[in-house]
């Protein structure tokens, strides 16, 4: 595991080209559909600011409001987030950049995963590149398998399964195996159902089945 201060180096980094690809995205782009639920583009990013730049007292407002429901609040507050016009959100990301806020749990390495996986929810839909780091994910890949992941991905969905990125030197775990792009199984992991046809390997089919069970989602 990296020091949480590389690790902070690296989530500033990511805020700061979040900032920079809200910039370069068109009205029709930013109210497209997002890989995340029934979120828009746009509503993704206002979920990415509402992490560090909502006030500690309307964030414990919405979270009564939303009878103390963290993912009700949660998506609340990324609607709220997002009726701001996209120049202001873009400011607000490199305004907070630096915040160093640590979420209880998850930690430093559950942010970075939080702006790569959001990320990727933007860009994949749109047809743009990656984009991604090999070294941060590789502290994602690390984060998401290691127990530590809650509310990202459910215990069960990678047990017994052997994953092997194909452009990363990274591997975890004993079983079936599923071979992919880091980024492919980063999402996988996740639950984003549209990274499975990416894959390859005998545990795919098991995997396919632990995403598509309401049990096993994240």
């Amino acid at each position: 595991m990296l020091p949480d201060a590389d690790v902070m180096k690296m989530i500033i980094d990511e805020r700061r080209r979040t900032a920079d690809l809200v910039e370069s995205l068109d009205p029709e782009q930013l109210n497209s559909p997002s890989l995340c639920a029934a979120w828009t583009v746009k509503e993704v990013i206002g979920h990415l600011i509402a992490a560090v730049a909502t006030p500690n007292s309307s964030a414990l407002l919405l979270l009564l409001r939303s009878g103390f429901r963290i993912h009700k609040a949660n998506a609340r507050l990324a609607v709220m987030m997002a009726d701001r016009p996209a120049d202001e959100l873009a400011a607000l990301l490199r305004t907070h950049a630096e915040n160093p806020f640590r979420p209880p749990i998850v930690g430093y390495p559950g942010q970075l995963t939080d702006l790569q996986v959001h990320g990727q929810d933007i860009r994949r839909p749109l047809g743009l590149p990656q984009d991604l780091r090999p070294e941060r994910l590789r502290v994602s890949l690390d984060f998401l398998v290691g127990g530590r992941a809650v509310g990202f991905v459910p215990k069960r969905r990678p047990a017994g399964l052997r994953f092997e990125t194909t452009d990363l030197d990274w591997a975890w775990g004993d079983g079936p195996r599923i071979l992919g792009t880091a980024e492919a199984v980063m999402l996988a992991l996740t639950g984003r159902h549209v990274a499975l046809a990416d894959l390859s390997g005998d545990g795919v089919a098991e995997l396919k089945d632990r995403t598509s069970d309401p049990a096993g989602k994240n």
